[in-house]
């Protein structure tokens, strides 16, 4: 859960979808990579369940070729009627402001060579959305292929 990574930063804390928090993030990031392939490199399967845009990837992938562990990327896109409705509804200490929630749904509204990793998951419930992304896991379909620029 990607959200617990933010909440270990005790002094210092930008919260992560402002201008001035993108060192702080380069560094979840690479913390996030380093945790998620030490458990794969220990034979476990790992879901990193958190907000991954396609402009970290990249973080994931290289560390993928350097293990030889395959990496599937899934991004989750229900409509913005449905993105708004599912976050201002979460728990305490979620993100629930309406402004950054829309702020990162238009920052995945065009995925563009990723928009293959895209599954849209309004109307799904999690079960539902889980059937299709283990689908779509055992098929292949979201699997990461560098050299097919994502």
């Amino acid at each position: 859960h990607t959200d617990d990574f933010w909440a270990f930063i005790r002094q210092g804390h930008v919260a992560p979808y402002l201008p001035e928090s993108k060192r702080q993030n380069e560094v979840v990031m690479g913390v996030l990579v380093a945790c998620a392939f030490g458990y794969a490199a220990g034979g476990y399967q790992v879901v990193v369940d958190g907000i991954v845009g396609p402009w970290f990837i990249d973080l994931f992938g290289d560390e993928a070729a350097t293990r030889e562990i395959a990496l599937h990327y899934v991004v989750l896109r229900p409509d913005r009627e449905t993105t708004l409705a599912r976050a201002v509804g979460r728990d305490e200490g979620a993100l629930t402001d309406p402004g950054p929630v829309l702020h990162m749904f238009e920052q995945f509204g065009e995925l563009g060579a990723f928009s293959h990793h895209a599954l849209d998951s309004t109307g799904m419930s999690p079960a539902q959305t889980m059937r299709a992304v283990r689908r779509g896991l055992t098929e292949e379909a979201f699997l990461f292929r560098p050299d097919r620029a994502g």
